[in-house]
C-alpha cells in the first residue's frame, strides 16, 4: 500500500521533515499539532492553544479523509499538570462518547507552547457512520 502524505490549507507549515498527516489504507496518523495559527502566532493560554491544536490536527486528518468520529487514539502532551482540567474541557468540544482512547504526558515544549496533540484515525468502510 502507498503511504500518502497530506496537509490542510490554512494551517501552519510543518516545523521539520514530516507530513502533517499520513494515510496508508484505512489508517490515518496525524502529526503533533500545537496552538499556533497559520500565520505563526502562538495563542495565549492552554485553552486557546488546545483549541487551535485540535483545529489544526482535525484539518490535517480531514485532508487525508478522516473525521473526528474516525479518531481512535489521541496523545496530549502538556507542559504543566495544572493545565489538565482546562485541556479536558476543550477536548470535550471536539469528541463525543465513546471518546477515543487517550494518553496525557507531561513534557517540555519550545518556549511559549503549552500543549501538543497527535491522533490516530481509522476510516470506516461504512460510509453511513
Amino acid at each position: 500500500m502507498a503511504r500518502i502524505g497530506s496537509s490542510a490549507p490554512g494551517t501552519p507549515p510543518p516545523a521539520g521533515p514530516y507530513s502533517p498527516a499520513v494515510r496508508i489504507g484505512s489508517i490515518v496518523a496525524g502529526s503533533g499539532q500545537v496552538g499556533v495559527t497559520a500565520d505563526g502566532a502562538v495563542l495565549d493560554g492552554v485553552s486557546a492553544q488546545t483549541r487551535q491544536a485540535f483545529t489544526n490536527l482535525l484539518a490535517h486528518l480531514a485532508s487525508a479523509g478522516a473525521r473526528a468520529a474516525d479518531v481512535i487514539s489521541v496523545r496530549v502532551f502538556l507542559t504543566e499538570v495544572d493545565h489538565f482540567d482546562a485541556m479536558n474541557e476543550v477536548y470535550r468540544e471536539f469528541f463525543a462518547e465513546p471518546f477515543p482512547a487517550r494518553s496525557t504526558i507531561y513534557v517540555g515544549l519550545p518556549s511559549g507552547l503549552l500543549v501538543e496533540i497527535d491522533a490516530l484515525a481509522v476510516l470506516s468502510d461504512d460510509v453511513s457512520s
